[in-house]
Order: structure tokens, then sequence, then C-alpha cells
């Protein structure tokens, strides 16, 4: 049985929803949740991994680990000075991604008013 063609824009739409998929599940646990939020208020210099791992109290080798899903995902940039490495929050990919939600919940059927989003607690 052929499948079924989709027009482009779903076909793209659909690709969306899957990485956005990923993402999410890359922030889906505890530790990386506090990585990105710990990496977005170092924003834009972001942290050499030996800081993070002494405010977070994680073993080198779990943050490498914790590290390199977020990287996966493009949540995350790296880069190398010397013998440090220094992640950076990709601010890009994070709005693109809280973007993806804000579309649905708060323009097109207003579930949430997009004012109560701006602000934080």
């Amino acid at each position: 049985m052929a499948e079924a063609k989709l027009p482009v824009s779903m076909k793209q739409k659909e690709k969306d929803v899957s990485r956005y998929a990923d993402m999410f599940a890359a922030l889906g646990s505890e530790s990386r949740l506090r990585i990105m939020r710990l990496l977005l208020s170092a924003h834009p210099d972001g942290m050499v991994v030996g800081d993070v791992a002494a405010e977070l109290d994680v073993t080198p080798s779990t943050l490498s680990h914790h590290l390199d899903k977020l990287k996966n995902e493009d949540l995350v940039s790296v880069q190398r000075e010397g013998t440090f490495l220094r992640y950076s929050a990709n601010a890009a990919a994070l709005e693109e991604l809280l973007g993806f939600l804000y579309a649905e919940c708060c323009t097109r059927n207003k579930a949430i008013e997009p004012r109560k989003i701006v602000c934080c607690k």
C-alpha cells in the first residue's frame, strides 16, 4: 500500500514536532533542567564544565553525560578554551521551542494569557 504524500508544509510541521519532542525529552530530567537553568543564569557567557559541576555538585562523568544529551538536541553549545570546555545555553533553540508551545496555547485559542507566561515567579 502506498504511503500518503503530505504537502511539504505538513511534512515540515511533523519534522518540527519530532524535533521539539526530542528537545523536551532532553529537558525531561531533573539534572538536565538544573543544568539549563544554571547556564541560562550565566547567559551569554556560559560556564566552564568545572564550575557547572561545582555549582550543581555533580560528578564530571555524570555531568558529561547530561551535557552531551543537551548538546545533541542543540539546547547548549560548547566552545573549547585551551583545556577547558565552556558551555552556554542556546537561547535561539529555546526561543524556538517555547515559541512552538506559545503559538498554540496563547495565540490561537488563548488557553493561557500571554502576559502570564512572560512573568516569572
